[in-house]
Formats: C-alpha cells, sequence, structure tokens
C-alpha cells in the first residue's frame, strides 16, 4: 500500500515510545488537558528518531481533550527539555485551522491562517499570513479580529493582532488589523444564566468571565 494512503495515528502511549511526550506536560495552558490523550491522524507519519522530528501529511487531524486543530501538514520538535514546538500549515493556497473551548464557559476560541506555531513552553500560539480569530457564545459568532499575525496566549487568555502586508485584501488595501467586537447581551431579569455543556449550575450567580483582552504585549502569568 503507498505511504500517503497510511492512515497515522498516534495516541499519548504511542508519543511516549517516540520520545515525544514530556512536552505535553512541561507547562500546561489554562484550559488544556494534558491528562488526557493527544491523537494524531493523517496521510503519513516521517519520523527522525535522532532529530526527535516527527513529520504528519495529508488530512492532518489532532485533538486533545477541546483542543482541535486541522491542516495539510505538521512538523513537531522537541528540545532537550522535553519542550513540544509545532508547525501546522494548510495545503497549498489554504489555511490551517484550530479550535478550543474556552474552560468553564459555552464559549468557544477558533482561529485560521496559512501557519500556525505552537510552543508547549509558553502556551503560545502564533497565527501566521493571512489570520483569523473568532470567539463564539452558544455557538454564535461573537467577536472576530483579522491581520497578518495573530499572537494568542492561552495561559493568560491574551493576543496580539499586527497589521501589514499579508493582511491586504481589494476589501482592505492598506492590510490595516480589523476587528469587530460584539457588547454581551444582558440577561433579562429572573433569567438563569446559560452553562457550558456537561457542567453544573452554580448555586449563586457568578460574575461574568472577563472578555479576551487585545494587548501590545503578552504578558506571563502572575
Amino acid at each position: 500500500m503507498p505511504l500517503r494512503q497510511v492512515l497515522a495515528r498516534l495516541t499519548l502511549s504511542a508519543a511516549l515510545a517516540l520520545g515525544l511526550a514530556p512536552g505535553l506536560h512541561a507547562q500546561p495552558a489554562q484550559g488544556a488537558q494534558p491528562a488526557q490523550p493527544m491523537l494524531i491522524e493523517a496521510d503519513a507519519l516521517n519520523h527522525d528518531q535522532a532529530g526527535m522530528v516527527s513529520v504528519f501529511t495529508g488530512n492532518v487531524v489532532i485533538t486533545q481533550g477541546t483542543l482541535l486543530l486541522r491542516g495539510q501538514r505538521a512538523e513537531l520538535r522537541q528540545d532537550a527539555q522535553g519542550n513540544q514546538s509545532g508547525v501546522l500549515q494548510g495545503a497549498a493556497g489554504q489555511r490551517a485551522f484550530f479550535r478550543q473551548q474556552r474552560p468553564g464557559l459555552n464559549e468557544l476560541l477558533e482561529g485560521e491562517a496559512l501557519r500556525i506555531e505552537y510552543d508547549s513552553a509558553t502556551g503560545v500560539l502564533r497565527l501566521i499570513d493571512q489570520a483569523v480569530l473568532r470567539r463564539l457564545r452558544a455557538g454564535a459568532l461573537s467577536d472576530q479580529a483579522s491581520g497578518s499575525l495573530i499572537v494568542i496566549n492561552r495561559q493568560t487568555e491574551r493576543f496580539s493582532v499586527e497589521g501589514g502586508t499579508a493582511a491586504r485584501t481589494p476589501e482592505n488595501p492598506l492590510g490595516r488589523v480589523r476587528a469587530v467586537i460584539t457588547p454581551r447581551p444582558e440577561a433579562p431579569p429572573g433569567a438563569t444564566p446559560a452553562t457550558a455543556p456537561g457542567t453544573t449550575p452554580a448555586t449563586a450567580p457568578r460574575a461574568p468571565a472577563p472578555p479576551l483582552q487585545p494587548s501590545p504585549q503578552l504578558e506571563p502569568r502572575r
């Protein structure tokens, strides 16, 4: 059977055998679920044990807990300290994709870019070229930002957006950063706050979660 037709499936236990797993537990980001297995599916896998590099190609799907990544090619590396870093790319002219549920909320973060970079040591996602970041509340689009580079810190839930030539479109010839922020709707009197699927409603009303905050500089968790 041609290699491109082989389905490569790599669970966390298999990653341990390949020496890939320590970085998954190195610096867990807020909302990440490192105790759950990571599953990678692709049409082909090429692993270099000496260089600690694994390259997945063809309809790549990476899942771990509520985190989902999709693309055409993924290259995963591990440094001497066991930290994981990866690069996910879409097919020619297409963007790679990520999605994750915000912890404890009925909200999803999702984004697209021609190239997505991830560093487990910092919990930072970098969306590079034609980058778009969206927040969905109860399945409906709430906020959206676009630019040439979006940097997301999953630990602090802060992000920054840069414009540039890669963000130029016929509708945005200057490549300026664009953002749409929807006010959070006020709940009617006596209404019960919605809860995320699988969670138990709180016995007392809780203050609304802080929104994602654009920041010119990513800040480390304090």
